[in-house]
């Protein structure tokens, strides 16, 4: 049994795979970016806590209004209004717009509830929604899905999304779709 405390547990893992993404797309010759809004830049810190990031990382955007989402990444206020700010929908575009809006060779987008409080019925707190798109694929194809973490603690649940966002910057994801809705356990 570790001695070690949850926080520094969660550190240890979040660098890990932060050196991990940036190491795979450097030797893919790739550069990222990250459009976040309920991680309110947990995945861009991840990246850039790591030295010699500068030649990967691209760009951060935290867009935690929808105002935010519109001005910075070109989210229209149709789909905002139509699908609300945490939606497939809104993923897919906060994706687009951060590849529009840098050199980034992928992106990844973060829309979600981290809580405690602001879930509904339709919309619990845990759900958050992921976008993936890499610059010359079909936006047709950019990959989208909606988790749900199964915790009610804000930390937990903004630790689980950064670490899932990382994951879909690695070069071998480039070949997922869109995707069911899954359920996964924040810790």
């Amino acid at each position: 049994m570790s001695d070690e405390s949850p926080e520094t547990l969660r550190q240890a893992a979040r660098d890990a795979l932060a050196t991990s993404v940036l190491a795979n797309n450097r030797a893919a010759g790739r550069r990222v970016a990250a459009a976040e809004s309920c991680t309110g830049g947990m995945v861009s810190v991840a990246l850039t806590d790591i030295p010699g990031s500068s030649d990967v990382f691209s760009a951060g955007f935290i867009t935690y209004s929808g105002n935010a989402k519109q001005s910075q990444l070109d989210v229209s206020s149709e789909i905002l209004e139509t699908f609300g700010e945490v939606s497939l929908a809104t993923a897919w575009a906060m994706a687009a717009g951060a590849l529009a809006n840098s050199d980034a060779d992928v992106a990844v987008a973060i829309t979600g509830i981290a809580g405690p409080g602001g879930g509904s019925e339709k919309k619990p707190v845990g759900q958050v929604v992921f976008a993936r798109a890499l610059r010359g694929q079909d936006p047709d194809d950019y990959f989208t899905q909606r988790v749900q973490f199964d915790s009610k603690d804000r930390g937990a649940i903004r630790h689980a999304a950064t670490l899932f966002a990382l994951d879909l910057l690695q070069p071998e994801r480039d070949s997922l779709r869109p995707s069911e809705d899954i359920a996964l356990p924040a810790s």
